[in-house]
């Protein structure tokens, strides 16, 4: 797919609201009951960048990413400030944060993932564009070495062992990580005497597959 490497900027993403979207369908019975399905295995994130922005500078900056994005067809790294940890927003990350998979002797690569639970339910979702640099592994709890003892493609969030981990052993990572995102929309209306008077544009994001 069509992907730049680039982040959207940090300064202006602080302050957007959105947050995950599931697709349920639900099928009323005649007796009442529901049944309920998704075609979804996994959630989608939606956001209005529009409410980041706090000066017409903001704008042009907003405005400039989005030309060189030219405008839907090629999509971005989004920070997600209200969850862009494998821990708490308020913790500090660490190699123990995600249990990604248990070893076999045999498999090298492995998908960074952040698990949410709730009660005995649980939600394990792939996390594919890691932070260059944020990345922490550890095997049994003991932490691990990017470029000795393993590689990390922050590209598709795949970390890769030089030597497969032994039967048993726990693998986990910490990291930091954005959303692959594109804007939602081909037209940014902007205006500097609204935007001065208090009209905020609607800069619609949406999360992409990658």
């Amino acid at each position: 797919m069509s992907f730049h490497e680039v982040q959207f900027p940090v300064g202006l993403s602080f302050g957007a609201i959105g947050g995950p979207e599931r697709r349920t369908d639900i099928v009323t019975l005649s007796n009442g009951f529901e049944e309920r399905n998704t075609p979804w295995a996994h959630s989608k994130r939606r956001y209005d960048a529009g409410l980041g922005l706090r000066a017409f500078t903001d704008v042009e900056a907003v405005v400039a990413f989005f030309e060189a994005r030219c405008g839907q067809l090629f999509a971005f790294r989004w920070k997600d400030w209200a969850d862009y940890k494998s821990c708490s927003v308020q913790a500090e990350v660490s190699a123990v944060d995600q249990d990604i998979a248990v070893g076999d002797g045999a498999e090298k690569r492995f998908q960074l993932v952040k698990v949410y639970k709730s009660g005995e339910h649980q939600y394990a979702r792939p996390i594919q564009k890691p932070v260059d640099g944020s990345l922490m592994v550890a095997l049994d709890q003991v932490e691990q070495v990017e470029g000795v003892d393993f590689a990390a493609d922050y590209t598709n969030g795949v970390i890769s062992f030089v030597v497969a981990p032994e039967v048993g052993v726990q693998i986990s990572a910490g990291f930091e990580f954005d959303v692959p995102a594109r804007f939602d929309s081909d037209q940014i209306m902007t205006s500097l005497s609204t935007f001065q008077a208090g009209d905020i544009p609607d800069i619609p994001v949406v999360e992409v597959r990658v």
